[in-house]
């Protein structure tokens, strides 16, 4: 089977298992490829070393990498076309301390296949993106914060100015002005930031906010009058205060500025998988920053439970999910 027949027939599994992520892990003997899906990493097959890194290669010309460096970082993004859909994959490349490289592929999903186990939950959010200010969505890799954010802000962009700033851009949306870093010629997230200030849109949009710098930009953004829709790594709600804090964020800051901070997760449902979002808002955020002890989650546990009770879940991914 030639090479390309090869990587449609990997994507498209993928997509049949709604898998977030695809590996390609060297080992002793050759490559593993994996998936992870909502129900966790599951090995989908094994080849050779030589076709792996055939298949490397091939994903990486395709995302516009360097196919020579096998060693540093790389990440890169493509557009690929399946039966009849348009699916963007970003690619981060890594060398082990052997030099084997090692390739993972984040699949980004179309915004109009996402599913909400409560749509009401979304439609607050939409809401809360009336108002000004910094709004969060968190959750673990492959929860879907960029796909719910990118639907927010299409919403958002029939009548005013989307911006954003990603590394690298992970979905293509034509009414939005998206930008990217380029470390290699010195486009950073902080120079990007400081730009896009200055191009004065009206929602500004931060792939990830992953440190210091970073998260005081957004912060003075929001506190400046702009909508800022970002994504933060955090384990809960709650938890989402304390990892901004954590980066240096002030806690009158975030008192001033933070709109809403919204947790969600994939989770496989008796009519397929949807998204389950936890979600706080203004007032409700108020309360928290002024606790010590701030907890985990508003209602999640309640939400799991009414899911469970009306057997749209079973015990299964209740047990699996009740800690987020």
């Amino acid at each position: 089977m030639a090479i390309e027949e090869q990587v449609l027939a990997l994507v498209k599994e993928a997509i049949h298992e709604r898998a977030s992520d695809i590996f390609f892990l060297p080992k002793e003997k050759g490559y593993l490829i994996q998936l992870r899906t909502p129900k966790g990493l599951a090995p989908l097959k094994g080849v050779s070393f030589q076709n792996g890194q055939e298949l490397l290669t091939w994903f990486k010309y395709a995302a516009q990498m360097d196919i020579a460096e096998k060693r540093r970082p790389q990440v890169g993004s493509m557009k690929l076309a399946l039966e009849g859909k348009d699916y963007w994959l970003r690619l981060s490349s890594l060398g082990d301390y052997q030099g084997r490289e090692s390739l993972v592929i984040r699949l980004i999903y179309a915004l109009s296949q996402s599913r909400y186990f409560f749509p009401e939950q979304l439609e607050d959010l939409a809401r809360f993106c009336q108002r000004r200010g910094l709004i969060i969505t968190s959750g673990p890799t492959g929860s879907g914060k960029t796909t719910t954010m990118y639907e927010l802000a299409k919403r958002l962009s029939q009548t005013k100015m989307v911006m954003t700033i990603e590394d690298p851009v992970e979905v293509y949306e034509g009414s939005f002005l998206q930008t990217q870093i380029n470390p290699v010629a010195g486009i950073s997230y902080l120079s990007l930031l400081k730009a896009a200030l200055r191009h004065r849109p009206d929602v500004l949009i931060i792939g990830e906010i992953r440190d210091s710098e970073t998260a005081h930009l957004a912060v003075d953004a929001a506190l400046s009058g702009h909508l800022v829709l970002a994504t933060v790594h955090a384990k809960s709600t709650f938890q989402t205060i304390s990892r901004l804090e954590s980066l240096g964020v002030l806690e009158n800051e975030l008192v001033n500025c933070l709109t809403a901070v919204s947790y969600q997760r994939l989770l496989p449902g008796k009519q397929g998988i949807a998204c389950l979002l936890d979600l706080a808002g203004p007032d409700l955020l108020k309360k928290v920053l002024l606790q010590t002890d701030r907890g985990d989650f508003h209602n999640w546990a309640d939400n799991l439970a009414q899911l469970l009770k009306e057997g749209i879940i079973d015990e299964t991914t209740a047990s699996q999910f009740s800690q987020g």
